[in-house]
């Protein structure tokens, strides 16, 4: 597959009545492309991939033939197969790695397919959100030659009979093309990056520091901020750009990076580019590509299908779980500002599976979307539809107004009164007043989400707030051993791991 694209000049496109970089026809092309290389899987012959691909509508046919699946549902029925080193599953050959994915909630691993063609496609599609950096204005283009720390999870993968498992960053850096690590670009090297104590990965870290010229960071913010803090506290820095004159670009990814940038100038000794990834367990999915741009570009050419089913009552119940046959939607048929779940099939062997991710259409001339949250982490207790998105906006606005950083939070739905009420746990080292920050959330949740001020009328009675040091957060994550790597805080917490969260405060 060419890296760079290759189009019809404008004017031509235009005489023929061709949409430039149609959507809809880069997505059947790419779903033609993976039924055709899976046809003779077990998959495949069981739902006759043959015959989707030559039907006249072969997108409708293949939402017809083929069922929606979670990870349960695929996993029981074809992954464990793969996993027992059953070859011709649901992809050609033998699966050789298997991401291990718990998301932000599930206390047991899941294990994901990686295959050597999904290995590829994301690193073109890496290589490609690397070009897009050419056409930003007034950023410093020669930190593209300097060295690109990346903080992921441990190179270090588990052997099991058939096959290695690990983080998907792990599996990720394990395979970094070799002319990349040829150059001497990719930080922190093969050794430490190996290390699966993620203490000793940091101290390794920044005993190294003064020996790199840093351009690019990439990781987790909570922990890269946290690796940052360490710098500068054993080099007596004011900030990072004293050790790293040449940082200029963050890529980040996983959870919105507005709560997080008031702890990031902290650091910083000068504004740095900030760009955003949607790179998932399952596949590179989306980027961003132009400067300022509010969305991320979909990855529409490059062996990821992507289907959409409205978040709404009809598809999904109230805890989040996807009926047996939603709405499915390709993505010409899709709205602007409207939720969505993805459903994706990919070259790993993962078909109409729905990854747990909502998004929204922002841009449909760009094709470009914005993460709202997960169909298991948005709150309606009584209808409120509070997505994970309105909480980021309420607490960046609030921050805002209060010059205050808080960056981790966590909201839980409880009974209150016969009735209910939302929980809030900040984390801030910043002066705060609980109260204040409560009435504040609550007007700026009234005025993001209609629903949100209705329910505060009725149903939903009131909201309760509780400030906590940052390092709370950092060391519940510690506690459950989920540090470093790809590990996130939860936005919203539910069952088991409401009760471990409660547990620990009480004990902390």
């Amino acid at each position: 597959m060419a890296i760079i694209d290759i189009r019809l000049p404008k004017s031509i496109a235009r005489a023929l009545n061709i949409p430039i970089s149609d959507p809809r026809r880069q997505q059947i092309k790419v779903l033609k492309k993976l039924l055709k290389k899976a046809r003779f899987t077990e998959f495949g012959q069981r739902y006759r991939f043959d015959e989707i691909g030559f039907s006249k509508h072969p997108g409708k046919r293949f939402q017809q033939e083929v069922p929606t699946s979670n990870y349960t549902k695929i996993y029981d029925a074809w992954w464990y197969k793969a996993k027992e080193g059953i070859s011709d599953v649901c992809w050609p050959g033998k699966i050789n790695y298997f991401a291990l994915s718990s998301g932000t909630s599930d206390a047991t691993s899941k294990y994901i397919p990686i295959t050597k063609e999904l290995i590829r496609s994301n690193t073109i599609t890496s290589i490609k959100q690397l070009l897009s950096i050419a056409h930003y204005e007034n950023v410093p283009k020669t930190a593209l030659g300097k060295g690109w720390l990346i903080l992921g999870g441990s190179t270090e993968l588990q052997k099991g009979p058939t096959y290695f498992a690990g983080d998907l960053s792990g599996i990720q850096q394990k395979n970094i093309p070799f002319w990349f690590q040829g150059l001497g670009l990719y930080k922190p090297g093969k050794k430490i990056a190996a290390a699966k104590d993620w203490t000793k990965k940091l101290e390794d870290v920044v005993a190294n520091a003064p020996n790199w010229d840093i351009g690019f960071i990439l990781g987790v913010p909570a922990w890269l901020q946290l690796c940052m803090e360490k710098v500068i506290e054993k080099y007596n820095l004011n900030n990072i750009h004293e050790i790293w004159p040449n940082l200029a670009f963050y890529v980040h990814g996983g959870v919105a990076m507005d709560p997080y940038k008031k702890g990031f100038e902290k650091v910083l000794g000068k504004p740095i580019t900030y760009i955003e990834t949607y790179l998932a367990s399952e596949g590179f999915l989306a980027y961003q590509n132009r400067q300022g741009a509010v969305g991320m570009h979909l990855v529409l050419n490059n062996n990821i299908f992507f289907e959409f089913v409205p978040f709404d009552e009809t598809n999904f119940d109230s805890e989040g779980n996807m009926v047996d046959e939603p709405e499915a939607l390709m993505i010409h048929e899709i709205e602007e500002q409207k939720d969505y779940a993805l459903l994706i099939s990919t070259n790993a062997g993962a078909w109409r599976y729905a990854i747990g991710d909502t998004v929204k259409l922002v841009n449909r001339t760009n094709s470009e979307i914005i993460i709202t949250g997960r169909t298991k982490h948005f709150l309606s207790l009584v209808g409120e539809h509070l997505s994970v998105d309105n909480m980021n906006k309420a607490i960046e606005m609030v921050s805002a107004e209060l010059n205050i950083s808080i960056p981790e939070f966590t909201v839980a739905g409880i009974p209150h009164n016969n009735f209910f009420a939302h929980q809030w746990y900040l984390a801030t080292d910043d002066k705060a007043n609980a109260d204040d920050l409560r009435q504040r959330i609550d007007d700026k949740l009234k005025e993001l989400n209609d629903d949100y001020e209705i329910e505060r009328k009725y149903a939903l009675k009131d909201i309760f707030v509780t400030v906590l040091p940052e390092r709370t957060f950092m060391d519940f994550m510690k506690h459950k051993g989920k540090i470093g790597g790809q590990h996130k805080f939860p936005r919203v917490l539910k069952g088991s791991m409401l009760k471990d969260w409660q547990s620990f405060l009480e004990n902390y």
